[in-house]
């Protein structure tokens, strides 16, 4: 079979991205340095555990694969810490992205998917996200990322690399079978802190802001579903395949809910209530961020049909049941 190298394949949606690949008839080989991902979520194929600053170790598991393509998920992605220490994100994400760009490069491999994300674009209220939107990160977070996208932009004109990036929105969700799913230390995301305060994990959810210009005083994303969002990862990866070129996509589905729709939402799945906590907006985040991009759908024919809030909470709900990887 095809061998794909997957850096972050240990990681919440590398993990979910391996089992798709699998699932399509590839071998992801995950490459990871297990700072923020989980040696128990590598089931799908071979590991090799290495930093991506480390190009004489990439370079070697480049020789022994030989994978046909890259697919990149490895990076540092706490909004509120990339506001704190912004060095630490321009390093861990920009130099270490140039380091495997580079080797990608001097191995002879041309394919190469990314994984960007819609901070790129900074906080445009009222604004319709597409992919020809500016870019106005607001944190540090969102401006390692579109640097990525640039140099990848640089090393297509120089080196003939081709690269699908996919800017996404709030990815959310686990794997329906419950062999992988979302656990990060410490835990940043909305549904899972939801979900721990549920299950007596945390005293309380902290809601960040209620005085956001939005119809209940929260701010909204647009929410994915995780297996939607690696499955969009292999057609891109089809696309490339198939000599179609470099192509930017967001991915997510135009529709919006706030924070309290989302507490809301779990009451019916979980039939427990939230406990929950009003604070201060966190610095960066912006009021409301929803894709109006159709060209996934169109030109992928990508079809998430896992993303609604119920089966994306559904599904988390199950795995958060499974005690994670900290048995």
């Amino acid at each position: 079979m095809t061998n794909i190298l997957v850096t972050g394949g240990a990681g919440y949606i590398g993990s979910h991205a391996c089992k798709a690949l699998k699932r399509a008839g590839y071998t992801p080989v995950c490459y990871d340095s297990l700072v923020t991902g989980w040696e128990e979520a590598v089931k799908f194929g071979p590991f090799e555990k290495g930093e991506l600053s480390d190009r004489a170790r990439l370079d070697d598991v480049f020789r022994k694969y030989k994978p046909a393509a890259v697919m990149h998920f490895a990076a540092l992605s706490q909004v509120g810490e990339s506001m704190r220490e912004p060095g630490l994100y321009w390093r861990a994400n920009v130099l270490s992205s140039l380091t495997l760009i580079e080797a990608t490069v001097a191995a002879g491999v041309k394919n190469f998917v990314f994984s960007s994300t819609c901070a790129t674009y900074g906080d445009q209220d009222n604004v319709v996200l597409n992919e020809s939107s500016a870019q106005y990160p607001i944190n540090a977070y969102g401006g390692s990322k579109r640097a990525i996208e640039d140099i990848l932009r640089d090393f297509g004109a120089s080196n003939g690399l081709e690269s699908v990036i996919f800017r996404y929105f709030n990815v959310a969700g686990a794997d329906p079978e419950a062999e992988v799913g979302e656990f990060h230390q410490p835990e940043t995301h909305l549904i899972p802190l939801m979900l721990d305060a549920i299950a007596g994990k945390r005293d309380a959810l902290t809601i960040f802001g209620t005085d956001y210009e939005t119809p209940d005083g929260t701010c909204i994303r647009d929410y994915v579903h995780v297996c939607d969002l690696v499955d969009a990862h292999v057609l891109g990866l089809k696309w490339l395949e198939e000599g179609k070129g470099s192509r930017i996509f967001n991915l997510g589905t135009g529709s919006g809910f706030s924070v309290r729709e989302v507490i809301d939402h779990s009451r019916s799945v979980t039939n427990k209530d939230v406990p929950y906590t009003e604070g201060d907006r966190r610095p960066g985040d912006c009021t409301k961020l929803v894709s109006g991009s159709t060209r996934a759908v169109e030109e992928l024919g990508w079809t998430p049909d896992r993303s609604t809030l119920q089966t994306m909470i559904s599904d988390a709900w199950r795995w958060h049941q499974t005690g994670h990887y900290d048995k």
